[in-house]
């Protein structure tokens, strides 16, 4: 399994993420989609290629090909729209009537999916690129369609683990 893989590949300082990523791919109080999503968006979020391969070795297992689609678009147009939003929220007031002018469609499709997965995704990736407001608004539609605050510090936790993942997995490939 691929996620054995990742942790394998960790070195001794970093035994605290391989334990997080060994639990939080066992169990989960999400959905098998919601779950596998939320690993392949903040896989891709983390822009590490040897991250994002292993997840999506073991996430072909438990989504279909929709899912992953969905999820690495997930990935993809938070990219974009945490730069944007961030920026109009850090340049203040006189830019908060700007029209963004940024194609979106994918978020109003869901990429095809729960709206709830494809948002919970999205919030993820707004997680790990730190766009307040992406994360609030996120968070308020997957709450509002009935995730629990479980459910979604769940997903927080996969991001978090993944993230340390990946720096960790940067400074092996760097330093070996």
């Amino acid at each position: 399994m691929s996620i054995d893989n990742l942790r394998s590949a960790l070195p001794a300082w970093a035994k605290d993420l391989s334990l997080n990523l060994s639990t939080l791919s066992r169990s989960s109080t999400l959905t098998e989609q919601q779950q596998w999503g939320t690993f392949v968006a903040a896989a891709a979020a983390t822009r590490n290629e040897s991250v994002l391969v292993q997840v999506l070795e073991d996430a072909r297992a438990h989504l279909s090909e929709e899912a992953i689609s969905a999820a690495l678009g997930a990935a993809s147009i938070m990219a974009m729209n945490n730069i944007a939003y961030r920026t109009r929220h850090f340049l203040g007031d006189a830019y908060e009537n700007e029209r963004m002018g940024l194609r979106m469609n994918i978020i109003g499709s869901s990429g095809g999916v729960e709206k709830v997965d494809f948002e919970l995704w999205s919030l993820v990736v707004s997680t790990i690129n730190g766009c307040e407001r992406c994360i609030t608004s996120h968070e308020a539609t997957v709450r509002g369609e009935g995730l629990s605050t479980e459910q979604v510090w769940e997903a927080v936790r996969i991001a978090s683990t993944l993230t340390g993942v990946a720096q960790a997995v940067a400074v092996v490939e760097t330093i070996g």
